[in-house]
């Protein structure tokens, strides 16, 4: 097969961490490959590095047989290389179609060519399968078709090899198969891909090969036709890896109870009727597709909104108009949905965010004055006994993997013995490691009588880890089954919004 791009002896440092060391990797025409590797084993470093994002300190890019000037994303662009980011860089308040334009006219030329462009997005959306309106504004669209905007985005300008960055991070299973369907047919149309991803059944399912990099260095190559999940879990950490089991064990009383609440936002009505209970020991799992009222949800278990109706209690104190402080100090702890926007200030050192919620208690605070000491040693005790790698106390947190960063967020959570805790999206971009260590400290807390809320898109996960499941649809919740009594079918025609047998659409 014809080789399109050819990555040589790449070698990238940061300080005294070295991201990449000596990485060679191949890429061929129509092909899709797949970059694994355990959370901050290298793979965005080297993508960003064919992108002209960094520059190697060794090594070599070749695409298409030319040889990149390292640093230059235009020089990328210009041979054919499309990168999706991801987190999305697109502008809300900008159509589609001026999103995708964004960049790629020249500051001289004295009109756009607007009407050349919106052809050319259509003529482009049609042959590889992405429909979109171009006049919609971003800020309207879902997170499935968003992704689709970046795709073109980087078709418009031509690539020719196509990088996607963890394209499923936020996408609902059935948004990323289908995504996945219009990358095979893009191959046909003569585009290769790398993709980026955590979620091993993608990568079975979507790739015609497999790179695994492990502390920057590449490992091992596999066709994908002739591995399993289990092989590439163990070659991305090292060792052979296993998820906890959840054991049955006495659920006790009632700590939050959720009555009849209704939470409005921007005049649209996002929780309707909601009720449930989380009680001592047990994991309450909520499942539904991406935009359901999960988000609501979430802020109003951590504080951030409020309900227009209904009474919400934690151990039977009323705590429906609590701010988020005040439900830290009534017992609440929340693994937030985005670690980087709410979990954590990245410019802040790791001592600084693992007291930021308890910075006014006298164990980090006297007269006004922080106790640093005290704030690094409780620091390194999270750092020792939450396997926090490669940091200090006084590590910048944005330096962290996502896995890390998720790790620091569950220890400053659960060292404080919350009596609740919301754990919302909690493995969302993490690797296999990494998700097999936050589902045993959540079973860990489950086991020492904390009420556990989680809500989260992965089935497997949601049976794995709860006690009982109930599913959000249009921001109403379905009655509890057990987690015993979930199967996948059943699961999906509840996400439907179909509860019963006898049931119409909710």
């Amino acid at each position: 097969m014809t080789k399109v791009l050819e990555l040589h002896g790449i070698t990238k440092r940061f300080g005294t961490l070295t991201a990449n060391d000596d990485v060679t990797l191949t890429l061929a025409e129509g092909e899709i490959l797949a970059l694994l590797g355990e959370n901050g084993a290298g793979k965005t470093t080297l993508m960003n590095i064919l992108f002209g994002h960094y520059a190697a300190d060794a090594g070599t890019v070749r695409v298409f047989g030319e040889e990149l000037p390292p640093g230059l994303p235009r020089a990328a662009i210009e041979v054919g290389v499309g990168m999706v980011h991801q987190h999305f860089t697109l502008a809300g308040n900008l159509t589609v179609l001026e999103n995708v334009m964004l960049g790629s006219e020249h500051l001289t030329r004295a009109r756009s060519a607007r009407g050349e462009a919106r052809e050319k997005l259509l003529q482009i959306a049609e042959r590889f399968g992405l429909p979109v309106n171009p006049e919609a504004k971003v800020r309207s669209l879902s997170v499935g078709e968003r992704q689709r905007v970046e795709i073109l985005k980087a078709l418009y300008r031509d690539a020719r090899i196509l990088i996607l960055d963890e394209p499923t991070a936020v996408l609902a299973r059935p948004e990323a198969m289908r995504l996945f369907e219009t990358l095979r047919d893009m191959t046909k149309e003569g585009l290769s891909l790398i993709f980026i991803s955590h979620k091993l059944h993608e990568v079975m399912a979507a790739s015609d090969r497999v790179a695994v990099l492990r502390g920057g260095k590449m490992v091992a190559e596999r066709k994908t036709s002739e591995t399993n999940p289990g092989e590439l879990a163990e070659l991305m950490v090292g060792r052979k890896v296993e998820r906890p089991v959840r054991h049955d064990h006495k659920i006790g009383a009632p700590v939050l109870i959720a009555n009849n609440v209704r939470v409005e936002e921007d005049g649209e009505l996002r929780l309707d009727d909601v009720s449930f209970t989380v009680h001592t020991g047990e994991i309450l799992g909520i499942v539904g597709v991406s935009g359901n009222g999960q988000a609501s949800l979430g802020g109003l278990l951590s504080g951030l909104v409020h309900p227009s109706a209904g009474r919400l209690t934690l151990l039977d104190e009323e705590i429906s108009h609590l701010g988020p402080r005040g439900m830290i100090r009534a017992g609440a702890g929340r693994v937030p949905e985005d670690r980087h926007a709410e979990g954590v200030v990245g410019e802040l050192s790791l001592w600084e965010n693992a007291v930021l919620e308890r910075l006014r208690t006298p164990e980090f605070s006297r007269r006004g004055f922080v106790r640093q000491r005290a704030a690094r040693d409780y620091t390194s005790g999270l750092i020792k006994r939450f396997d926090i790698r490669g940091a200090s106390p006084d590590t910048r947190t944005r330096l962290l993997s996502g896995g890390n960063m998720q790790k620091l967020i569950l220890g400053r959570v659960l060292t404080n013995g919350p009596c609740f805790v919301l754990a919302n999206q909690p493995t969302r971009g993490l690797d296999e490691g990494a998700i097999a260590a936050v589902h045993v400290e959540l079973l860990a807390a489950r086991a020492e009588g904390a009420a556990i809320l989680l809500i989260s898109e992965e089935l497997e996960e949601a049976v794995a880890l709860s006690d009982r499941i109930q599913a959000i649809v249009k921001g109403r919740l379905s009655e509890p089954i057990s987690a015993d009594e979930a199967d996948p079918q059943r699961l999906g025609l509840m996400m439907a919004g179909v509860w019963k047998e006898d049931d119409s659409e909710a």
